[in-house]
This record gives structure tokens, C-alpha cells and sequence, in this order.
């Protein structure tokens, strides 16, 4: 495997990772010990992808309720 437990950089590179981790476990070819090392850090990789999308989830929500819900309906942009 050669990956550390360091926290991931992006959401992206966590995606990846976490890939990568599925496609060798899926395999089958890693020792026992190498399993429960990769089981483990895609584990922590996908609490970090969850809380990530969450977090991205919560600001779209208060995007929404707040400066997308102050348009006034007769917006001149709006009747184009």
C-alpha cells in the first residue's frame, strides 16, 4: 500500500485514495495484515468524504435559504 494515515488534501485526492484502496482490496492479493491496514485507512477516508459532503451539503443549504430566497419576484433580470 505505502499510504500513511496523513489527512487527506482534498476531497478529491480522499475519492481517489479510497478508490485505489477498494480496487487492491477487491483483488485479493494483499496479506492479511496489508487488508486490515487499507480496511482501516478507507474507513477514515470515507468519514472524511462524508463530512466533507456534508459540510458542502450545509453551506448549499444556507445559500439557498438566504441570499437565493432574497430575490424579489419582480426582479427585471428574472422576466428575460
Amino acid at each position: 500500500m505505502g499510504k500513511t494515515s496523513h489527512p487527506p488534501v482534498s476531497f478529491e485526492a480522499a475519492l481517489a485514495e479510497l478508490e485505489a484502496i477498494v480496487r487492491e482490496m477487491e483483488a485479493g492479493q494483499l496479506p492479511l495484515e496489508q487488508s486490515l491496514a487499507a480496511f482501516e485507512r478507507g474507513t477514515a477516508l470515507l468519514k472524511h468524504c462524508q463530512a466533507a459532503l456534508g459540510a458542502a451539503e450545509q453551506k448549499l443549504q444556507i445559500l439557498e435559504a438566504g441570499q437565493l430566497a432574497d430575490f424579489p419576484a419582480g426582479n427585471p433580470a428574472a422576466q428575460e
